[in-house]
């Protein structure tokens, strides 16, 4: 429609709009803003609704991460406990092991005691020159020498070979293994 007021059939805009302010009046006017303030007042419930029960969805989820947390807590808690008693255990154990050690060496010294009681001699804790600097095989024939004054007899059976260290003797057995590879590279070159 047109504007123009001197068209046939055209309608101006502003006697249009009296026109349906006339027709549906006031009253019409005033039960849409009621209307549209109760569905408002309807939309705003239902936010605070969802807002509640979003935010009852959060205090859940946080209470199930802080009930997760506690387990975590306790678990890592009882691990580090079985850790404390497992090194207290050790302890024990490697203490026991220590004084059955201190026992051992106890008893071993005092049967050392013992058997030294008995098979020292005189002549053997007077001889001069055998001791500590003393060579290895000077102390085996001194020793071999004091057996030997205490019964004659077996003084012409006895005989000092030297010391029986298994460690000379596999010196020796690479010094003579040594020797013989020479003497046939020798032989064959």
């Amino acid at each position: 429609m047109s504007e123009d007021p001197e068209k046939t059939g055209a309608v101006s805009a502003g006697s249009g709009k009296a026109a349906d302010g006339d027709e549906a009046g006031a009253p019409t006017t005033e039960a849409d803003a009621q209307a549209r303030r109760t569905e408002s007042h309807a939309r705003g419930v239902e936010l605070r609704e969802e807002i509640a029960i979003t935010d009852e969805r959060r205090a859940e989820e946080e209470e199930g991460k802080a009930q997760d947390a506690v387990a975590a807590a306790e678990k890592e808690e009882s691990k580090k406990e079985a850790k404390r008693r497992e090194a207290e255990e050790r302890r024990q154990a490697a203490a026991a092991e220590s004084e059955r050690a201190r026992e051992q060496a106890a008893n071993a010294s005092t049967q050392a005691q013992e058997s030294r009681g008995s098979t020292v001699s005189g002549a053997a804790v007077s001889s001069p020159g055998v001791g500590i600097g003393s060579d290895p095989k000077a102390a085996a024939a001194a020793a071999a020498g004091s057996h030997a004054q205490r019964d004659p007899q077996q003084q012409s059976s006895t005989t000092v070979e030297g010391p029986e260290k298994p460690e000379i003797q596999l010196a020796a057995a690479f010094a003579g293994a040594f020797l013989f590879a020479r003497v046939l590279k020798r032989i064959t070159s």
